[in-house]
């Protein structure tokens, strides 16, 4: 059997990904105790670069917020996001008035199409303990012909992602098939709506000092395995450490033969869109003449406006788990 490893390559920030994923990014915060207003102790923050905080040396990040931490107003056209919270919760906002607190194993999907603002903070409600964060958001492209759909919000609750336990193995079905189990159903436009396109997106805990085998998939579809936490595993032979993704072979199946620790791993696949793809931050065409198009655009109508007080809205701190959506249906979780 052919060797099924077609390339490794280390992390950065973001990750490289394949068509038809454009970008990938993981966060990995350990936040401190809140301070009643569900950012940080100012203290904390003296000598922070506040509006652009990345620093990868430091145990968590500001990002663009100033006094809480996320991702103020911003814009986006012409593809999706997945935004997969492990460990605390996000707040999102939106231009269409949708809103809503996730986290703690919830997965949003957001199909931005024709143009949408969404701001997304990570509000610290715990004010006795500390509050990590753990968070993935996967940029999936959209085909030409529904670059402009109508934007489009969904949730997919923790309660209701199947999630396949086998022997060694615990593997979170965002999308996708896995073996039997089908994922929870993707926005109605996306790529992965039509199964011919195999888009999957799992992720993946491998038992200590054991052999998984990842099943195969067609031939024709791109898939990388993420590798970000474990000791080193080994793959025909090969040690790889974490920290690296792997390309692979799809129409092969692959055998992991892990450490000495939970093995975490994020897998995306799919079949390319195989269309020119012309990007400029948070727009994304199929050439420069719609990018320069979509600023001008974003410039006169500010893709319908900000309708919430704050360019970094965040919701009551005592607010549970909801999603309120752009036809004012509101759905709470405990």
């Amino acid at each position: 059997m052919d060797n099924p490893i077609l390339q490794i390559f280390r992390l950065g920030t973001p990750w490289q990904t394949q068509d038809p994923f454009l970008f990938s990014v993981y966060h990995l915060d350990h936040f401190p105790k809140g301070n009643g207003d569900m950012g940080p102790d100012s203290t904390l923050l003296k000598g922070r670069n506040l509006g652009s905080d990345f620093d990868p040396s430091q145990k968590w990040r500001m990002y663009h917020g100033q006094s809480i931490p996320g991702f103020p107003y911003h814009p986006h056209r012409g593809f999706e996001t997945i935004t997969i919270v492990n460990k605390g919760y996000c707040d999102h906002s939106d231009s269409l008035g949708a809103a809503g607190r996730f986290g703690e194993g919830d997965v949003q999907w957001m199909t931005a199409g024709s143009g949408v603002q969404h701001s997304e903070m990570f509000p610290l409600l715990k004010d006795t303990e500390e509050n990590p964060l753990e968070l993935f958001q996967i940029w999936l492209n959209l085909p030409k012909k529904s670059k402009f759909v109508e934007p489009h919000f969904k949730m997919l609750w923790h309660e209701d992602i199947p999630i396949v336990e086998e022997e060694n193995a615990k593997i979170k079905v965002v999308a996708g098939k896995y073996r039997d189990t089908e994922a929870l159903s993707p926005a109605p436009d996306s790529w992965a709506a039509d199964p011919e396109n195999e888009v999957a997106v799992w992720n993946m805990h491998i038992a200590p000092n054991s052999e998984y085998v990842l099943p195969k998939g067609s031939a024709g579809i791109n898939r990388t395995l993420y590798f970000y936490e474990g000791n080193p595993l080994q793959i025909k032979g090969k040690t790889i450490e974490s920290g690296y993704g792997i390309a692979l072979d799809p129409t092969q199946e692959v055998s992991l033969k892990t450490g000495d620790s939970v093995a975490h791993f994020m897998l995306l696949q799919g079949k390319p869109i195989a269309e020119p793809v012309a990007k400029y931050g948070p727009f994304v065409m199929n050439t420069e003449e719609e990018i320069h198009k979509a600023m001008e655009e974003y410039r006169l109508t500010q893709f319908g406006g900000w309708p919430w007080p704050y360019p970094d809205h965040v919701h009551d701190k005592d607010k549970g788990r909801f999603a309120l959506y752009p036809d004012g249906k509101l759905v709470e979780k405990s």
